[in-house]
This record gives C-alpha cells, sequence and structure tokens, in this order.
C-alpha cells in the first residue's frame, strides 16, 4: 500500500484521537451488555459508561455488535 497524504491525515486524525484511559474491542465486549442494560432502562449508559461509550463511538465493529445486541434485548423485553 502507498502512503497517500490522505491516508497519513487519518492516520495522523485517529493517534490524535486516542485517550489514555480507553479501552479495547475485547473490554468493551464485557462491558456492552451492561451498557445496553443500563440504555434501555431509561438511564444515561453515556455517563454510567463512559470508557464503553468512547470506544462505540470510535469503533464501528463494536458499534455494530452493540446495536445488535440492543436491538434484540428490546424485542425481548417487548
Amino acid at each position: 500500500m502507498k502512503l497517500t497524504i490522505d491516508i497519513i491525515k487519518k492516520m495522523l486524525r485517529v493517534v490524535l484521537a486516542t485517550r489514555d484511559d480507553e479501552i479495547n474491542c475485547d473490554e468493551c465486549y464485557q462491558r456492552i451488555e451492561s451498557f445496553a442494560e443500563i440504555k434501555l432502562s431509561g438511564k444515561s449508559a453515556e455517563e454510567a459508561m463512559p470508557l464503553v461509550e468512547d470506544h462505540l463511538q470510535r469503533c464501528k465493529d463494536c458499534r455494530e455488535e452493540y446495536e445488535v445486541l440492543l436491538e434484540a434485548l428490546q424485542a425481548i423485553k417487548k
């Protein structure tokens, strides 16, 4: 792969957006069910679990997993 200016800019944006207290995908998957349950209870999951919220905003794969889980839990609770 040839490094273009667009690829370099994207890489720099990702590096600059990192935080000291991030969680990785494995940690997110361990907490995602609790995050969804809090969300379904009407409470602020973002305030209760800010690291999970941050990860979900950054990681497309985890966000998709969360959205599927949330839909499944909503269907069960109906």
